[in-house]
């Protein structure tokens, strides 16, 4: 097994309720949706994985890299566009023959939830002992245990923005289908989940959409991959 793979955690497949109706248009309706068994990183792609990518590869590093505050090795990446995720999911598979890929917003919300039935936050409760450490930063941060959730997945809710397959539309929810929804067929932004360092409050509901352009480069936005 190549050591420029990460490290996995299997992700049970299981019926869930995604979405929120008491929140913003675009979580609504809270539907019913099932998702297979899958496999993902404990946590997103740091600059020394992608540093591995690009001297196997020669495609450019992270464009932030110049900067103190983002140059941290086992800080995750940021500034990379959806389109040199998809390729940095490639070349993993290049290395062993597995499927690696972004995941769906339904995978991501499930993952995200850690097992528990329902919720806004990955953990019992939005008020975690580390919350106020994160919410003081001005950078991202390294991964911890602590923000584990109950998969051992860790930054579900904060940190960083990580992309999802998925193409944006405020009103997919409406016609979602049930069973391991892809997203709508076509669109001009992709869909991005989880909390960011850059904003005010750092730490978003799991069940928060974002979005972005794919070719956009933001500190804000990593990724992180599934299997």
């Amino acid at each position: 097994m190549s050591s420029d793979l990460p490290e996995f955690v299997t992700i049970p497949g299981g019926t869930f309720c995604m979405g929120k109706d008491e929140s913003r248009m675009d979580e609504r309706p809270a539907h019913m949706v099932t998702v297979r068994s899958f496999a993902a990183a404990i946590s997103p792609v740091t600059n020394a994985r992608y540093a591995a990518y690009v001297t196997a590869t020669g495609v450019a590093p992270g464009p932030f890299l110049g900067e103190e505050r983002f140059a941290s090795p086992e800080q995750p990446v940021v500034g990379i566009s959806w389109f040199e995720a998809q390729a940095y999911c490639d070349w993993l598979g290049s290395l062993d023959g597995g499927r690696y890929r972004l995941p769906t917003e339904a995978e991501r919300e499930f993952a995200s939830l850690g097992g528990l039935v329902g919720g806004d936050w990955p953990w019992v409760g939005e008020n975690r002992a580390f919350v106020a450490a994160i919410n003081a930063l001005d950078r991202p941060h390294v991964p911890r245990r602590e923000c584990a959730n109950g998969y051992g997945l860790r930054c579900t809710a904060e940190n960083v923005h990580e992309w999802c397959s998925d193409y944006y539309a405020t009103d997919y929810y409406a016609v979602s289908p049930t069973e391991d929804p892809g997203g709508p067929e076509n669109g001009k932004r992709r869909a991005s989940r989880g909390g960011s360092w850059r904003h005010r409050e750092k730490l978003t509901r799991v069940n928060a959409r974002s979005s972005l352009d794919p070719s956009f480069h933001y500190s804000d936005f990593g990724f992180r991959v599934y299997r």
